[in-house]
C-alpha cells in the first residue's frame, strides 16, 4: 500500500506542464453527483478557457440510449485537495449537442435570475448550512449508533466532544481543510442535534457562486467519505421518530437590507416570500415533509411564519439584525438535499423582482 501511495502523492509539477482536471456534474436524480477527468495544459484558473466536454447522458439518467451525448460546460474552477499541485476541480452544467440546457440543468435559470440588472445591483449574499448524516456502509444506520438500536436521547450531542457523543469528526475536519484548500469560503462546523448528524457552512458568498461552491463542497465530502468508507445521506429525515431532521438552513442579504433602514427591507421582503410560500415549499427538497412537522426546530411544512430568534418559524431573523435595524434573515425551510441554484435563485426573485 506504501507504494500506492507513493504514486498517488506523485508530484507531477517538476516533470511536465500537464494538469489533471476533474470534471463534475449533476446527475439525473438532481442530488447525485458525478465526475471524471482529463489531462490538459496547466495552469488553468478561468472556466471560460476549459474545453467542454461530453458523457453518455444515458447512464445518469439524463438522456436516452439512441441519443445520449451531453456536453459540459465549464463554469467554475476550484483547486485540488486530492491530487493538489495545478490540479483543478471543474464545476460544470449539462446541456444537449444543440445548446439547449437539459432538464436537470438549474444553474442555467439560476444564471438569468442573477444576471438581471435588479438583481445584480442588489448584490445578494448567502449564507447556507449544509446538513448531512453519517451512515455505517453495511448497514445503512447512522455512525455511532448501535447496529439496530438506539444511542441516548437528543441532548448531548449538538457541538459536544467525546467518543460518546461525537462521531466522525475525523471526516468532518478532513473536509473542512480541503474545502479551505479547494477555496471554498466554509465559514464553519460544527455537530449537529442527532448524533451522527452534521453541519458545514458556505458563505458569505454573491449569487450564483454561493450554489457553485455548496455543490463542490458536497462533491469533496463524497469522495471524503468514499476514501472512509462511510456512506454520506442528505436524507432530510434520516431516521423516523424523535430525532432531528436535516435542513439547509438558507442566510440572505441583499445590499438594500444591509445598509440603514433594512429591516423595513426584510419585512418586505419576508411579506413577499409569505405570499410564495408554497411555490418555494415545492422546490426546497424532496422528503421535505417529513421534516418540516412543526417539531424539532421546524415550522409546520402548511404554514408560513416569522419571528425574531425563533428557530420553530419559516423565517428567522436574528437579535442583532432587530437591533441594529439591518442585516440579514434565515429562510429555515430548505431540506438538505435541496438544489442550491433553484433555492439561492428563488429567493433572490422573490424578494428582488416580483413586484409587490
Amino acid at each position: 500500500m506504501s507504494a500506492l501511495n507513493d504514486l498517488l502523492n506523485l508530484d507531477l509539477f517538476d516533470y511536465t506542464d500537464k494538469i489533471i482536471a476533474e470534471y463534475i456534474w449533476i446527475g439525473g436524480s438532481g442530488i447525485d453527483m458525478r465526475s471524471k477527468a482529463r489531462t490538459l495544459r496547466g495552469p488553468v484558473t478561468d472556466p471560460a478557457k476549459l474545453p467542454k466536454w461530453n458523457y453518455d447522458g444515458s447512464s445518469t439518467d439524463q438522456a436516452p440510449g439512441h441519443d445520449s451525448e451531453v456536453i459540459l460546460y465549464p463554469q467554475a474552477v476550484f483547486r485540488d485537495p486530492f491530487r493538489r499541485g495545478s490540479n483543478i476541480l471543474v464545476m460544470c452544467d449539462a446541456y444537449t449537442p444543440a445548446g439547449e440546457p437539459i432538464p436537470t440543468n438549474k444553474r442555467f435559470n439560476a444564471a438569468k435570475v442573477f444576471s438581471d440588472p435588479h438583481v445584480v445591483a442588489e448584490e445578494p449574499w448567502y449564507g447556507i448550512e449544509q446538513e448531512y448524516t453519517l451512515l455505517q456502509k453495511d448497514v445503512q444506520w447512522p455512525i455511532g449508533w448501535p447496529v439496530g438500536g438506539f444511542p441516548g436521547p437528543q441532548g448531548p450531542y449538538y457541538c459536544g466532544v467525546g467518543a460518546d457523543k461525537a462521531f466522525g469528526r475525523d471526516i468532518v475536519d478532513a473536509h473542512y481543510k480541503a474545502c479551505l484548500y479547494a477555496g471554498i469560503n466554509i465559514s464553519g462546523i460544527n455537530g449537529e442535534v442527532m448524533p451522527g448528524q452534521w453541519e458545514f457552512q458556505v458563505g458569505p458568498a454573491v449569487g450564483i457562486s454561493a450554489a457553485d461552491q455548496v455543490w463542490v463542497a458536497r462533491y469533496i465530502l463524497e469522495r471524503i467519505t468514499e476514501i472512509a468508507g462511510v456512506v454520506l445521506t442528505f436524507d432530510p429525515k434520516p431516521i423516523k421518530g424523535d430525532w432531528n431532521g436535516a435542513g439547509a438552513h438558507t442566510n440572505y442579504s441583499t445590499k438594500s437590507m444591509r445598509e440603514h433602514g433594512g429591516l423595513t427591507v426584510i419585512k418586505k421582503a419576508i411579506e413577499k416570500l409569505g405570499l410564495r410560500h408554497k411555490h418555494h415549499i415545492a422546490a426546497y427538497g424532496e422528503g421535505n415533509e417529513r421534516r418540516l412537522t412543526g417539531r424539532h426546530e421546524t415550522a409546520d411544512i402548511n404554514t408560513f411564519s416569522w419571528g425574531v430568534a425563533n428557530r420553530g418559524a419559516s423565517i428567522r431573523v436574528g437579535r442583532d439584525t432587530e437591533k441594529d435595524g439591518k442585516g440579514y434573515f434565515e429562510d429555515r425551510r430548505p431540506a438538505s438535499n435541496m438544489d442550491p441554484y433553484v433555492v439561492t435563485s428563488m429567493i433572490a426573485e422573490t424578494t428582488i423582482l416580483l413586484k409587490p
